[in-house]
Order: structure tokens, then C-alpha cells, then sequence
């Protein structure tokens, strides 16, 4: 069996009952979620720095078997960043080969859409599950962020909590 014949990419699940949907820029690549995320977080880490172009990212964590493609994955580029190889090889990095809009980590169990790919109608509201659990990676920020939200070192719940002062600037 393939890849392709299995979550995200494919769900033969006939009680798909779509609760999120979300998309790229252009629209080329969509995808539908099922379910609330299982968490949500804010990474810090270099690697997503650069990957994004900005000071962290937002990554809201699902169930493979929750999520489904109905525009791609002949749309989607593949990307290792373990291997720094191009080839759908897990856990790969997912954007959209049109206007390279990064969609998703993909794990072998796990799916980490990026939020802001995801409507939430107009005026937009986040919902609550969405929201942010903690900060990952909080050691390689590029940028202080004054929230009460717990900021881990590395990973939650396998690193130390920053104790921390903020930065004076």
C-alpha cells in the first residue's frame, strides 16, 4: 500500500463528517479536518524561523486519520528537513508547489497544519482548541512574547520551562 492510499491523502471514511477546512494562498491545495485539534502550539525553533520566514510559528496538532485532502497532493511539494531530501518521506515538511504556501508537518502518526491556512468565517474568531497550550523552543526566540502561556526550552513536557527574564529592547 502507498502512501497515497492512506490519511491525509486518502479516506475512504464515509462518515467524514467535516468539521475545519483550510487551504493555501492560491487554493490549489485544501484539506478538511474532522476533528478538534489534539493540541496547539507556538515553536520557536530555527528550523521553523527559517522555513516560515518569521519569528515562530503557529502548529495545531491532528490525528492523520482526522484530516483529508480534497485539493492535492499532485499540488503538495515534499520535503525533508532530517534528511534534506525532496521525497515524501516521513516526517516530511508539505507546501503547495503553486504559490509555496507551507501547509503541514507530517509525522508518521501526526499531521501539524499551520493555523492560519485555517477559515474561521469573517469577522475571524479563533476557537478556543485552536489556541495555543504553550511555546516550544523558547530558548532560539528571536522575539519576546509577554503572554502567560508556558514557554518550554525544547519540546512540552521533555524540557524545562523558561524561567526567564524578557529582553529590554
Amino acid at each position: 500500500m502507498s502512501w497515497r492510499d492512506e490519511p491525509p491523502y486518502a479516506n475512504p471514511d464515509s462518515a467524514f463528517l467535516v468539521k475545519y477546512r483550510a487551504q493555501c494562498f492560491c487554493g490549489a491545495v485544501r484539506f478538511e479536518v474532522r476533528a478538534d485539534p489534539v493540541d496547539a502550539k507556538i515553536c520557536h525553533c530555527r528550523q521553523c524561523q527559517l522555513l516560515h520566514g518569521a519569528p515562530f510559528q503557529w502548529a495545531v496538532i491532528f490525528h492523520k486519520r482526522d484530516v483529508r485532502f480534497v485539493r492535492g497532493p499532485a499540488g503538495i511539494y515534499f520535503y525533508s528537513a532530517e534528511s534534506l531530501q525532496v521525497g515524501h518521506g516521513l516526517p516530511c515538511k508539505l507546501s503547495c508547489t503553486t504559490c509555496r504556501t507551507p501547509i503541514a508537518d507530517e509525522g508518521r502518526r501526526m499531521f501539524l497544519a499551520f493555523g492560519p491556512l485555517f477559515d474561521f468565517g469573517f469577522p475571524s474568531r479563533i476557537p478556543p482548541p485552536f489556541e495555543p497550550t504553550c511555546h516550544i523552543f523558547y530558548g532560539a526566540r528571536v522575539i519576546d512574547v509577554p503572554d502567560t502561556t508556558p514557554k518550554y526550552l525544547g519540546h512540552k513536557g521533555k524540557s524545562p520551562l523558561w524561567h526567564g527574564e524578557l529582553s529590554k529592547g
